[in-house]
């Protein structure tokens, strides 16, 4: 009896950390061949890879929801449900997409520092959207956050403007997203979980990307074929890459549901300081002291601003 009881909290214990480990290695991973793809691999199409991410999304959350039942269906209810959803997916398409855009011209370090203002754009777009007001300490909190970006931009050696507008761009994309989602889908019937409302965004994802894609990126096949003739292990990249960037959001969900929403905020902070090490010591961008002094006063301020919340609820 005390042999069972001892090994059901390990179990638990292995099973967590099996699965924060999995998240990091799926988010990391999904970021790093972005960058290797979009522009050390010659692939410069990061519309067309935005929708081989979503088509990935889309036919492994049927399977696991359909066939493998690791959450229940939830099925669309209304037609003006199913339009909020489709203007949840175009706006997650076009933080992505700035995403993607700006992997081709920033090194993921500064990527990164970027992405880490999002709490600045959620809290800006909470305001203006729903007028929710928080503590003036938590504001206070978002100072650094955005401080720290603008000294890391100054001290940037591969600072490029188009590529920092669509960083800036996609995090705030990525934020009005969040906050869009709890006004469309915040009555009881209409709520879905994240796995769910990812298998029906991709689909419109899928509808929306594709024209794009033809229109502003005409030799996307051919040069994608020519790439696979020349680099041997093409198009299992693009796989892999397809698949992490599902796991990514299956286990960010799982994660959750396992520990806490403040958990995967305090995780998510590493996440970031560990992406950006292991891009340096991978692609070897230069860095300065000034660039890295701005990232960890963002990084200090996010925390700050989450332990701020945390405690003002």
């Amino acid at each position: 009896m005390s042999s069972s009881s001892s090994s059901s909290p390990s179990t638990q214990i292995f099973f967590i950390s099996s699965l924060i480990i999995l998240w990091y290695s799926s988010n990391i991973g999904v970021l790093l061949l972005n960058k290797l793809l979009l522009s050390n691999y010659g692939f410069k199409f990061p519309i067309f890879l935005t929708m081989c991410h979503m088509s990935a999304c889309a036919i492994l959350s049927y399977i696991s929801i359909v066939f493998l039942k690791i959450v229940p269906l939830q099925k669309i209810k209304s037609r003006s449900q199913f339009l909020r959803i489709a203007t949840l997916s175009i706006v997650f398409c076009a933080s992505v997409v700035g995403g993607n855009i700006s992997l081709r011209y920033l090194p993921v370090s500064f990527n990164q520092a970027v992405g880490a203002t999002t709490p600045f754009f959620t809290a800006l777009f909470a305001y203006l959207m729903t007028f929710k007001r928080e503590a003036w300490v938590t504001y206070c909190a978002l100072i650094p956050v955005v401080t720290g970006v603008m000294i890391a931009s100054g001290g940037e050696p591969s600072f490029h403007l188009y590529g920092f507008i669509m960083c800036i761009s996609a995090t705030a994309a990525r934020a009005f997203k969040s906050v869009l989602q709890g006004i469309l889908l915040s009555s009881e019937g209409e709520k879905l979980n994240s796995m769910n409302l990812l298998l029906y965004m991709s689909p419109v994802a899928i509808v929306v990307l594709l024209p794009v894609a033809l229109v502003m990126e005409p030799d996307v096949v051919d040069v994608t074929i020519s790439l696979a003739l020349k680099h041997r292990y093409m198009w299992l990249l693009l796989l892999v890459n397809s698949t992490m960037a599902y796991a990514a959001n299956l286990t960010n969900f799982l994660v959750t549901k396992n520990t806490s929403a403040l958990t995967l905020q305090v995780l998510g902070n590493a996440k970031g300081a560990v992406a950006v090490v292991i891009s340096i010591l991978l692609f070897r961008n230069p860095v300065t002291f000034i660039g890295i002094a701005g990232y960890s006063m963002t990084v200090m301020g996010v925390v700050a601003y989450g332990e701020s919340k945390r405690r003002h609820q």
